[in-house]
């Protein structure tokens, strides 16, 4: 499983909602981070977020181990499975 957590303020929030817009992905919370999680890869689009360029490359807490970040750009996160 593909898991990309993000810490739960207010900042991070639009990019949580944009992941869960996805019907294949699965938005929880564990502790004070958002648990995004798919079976297969995850794409948030930045643009769609709102979030400007400084939120958008602070918003990776970490990654699960079978995990890793494939894209981090201006345009998107893609998170997939090792």
């Amino acid at each position: 499983m593909t898991v990309l957590y993000v810490l739960d303020v207010p900042e991070n929030t639009p990019v949580a909602k944009v992941a869960a817009e996805d019907l294949a992905v699965t938005v929880g919370r564990i502790g004070p981070y958002f648990a995004i999680s798919a079976e297969g890869s995850i794409v948030i689009d930045r643009r769609a977020t709102g979030c400007r360029h400084a939120v958008w490359y602070s918003c990776i807490a970490g990654v699960s181990r079978d995990s890793r970040i494939a894209q981090h750009d201006k345009d998107a996160l893609r998170v997939e499975r090792r």
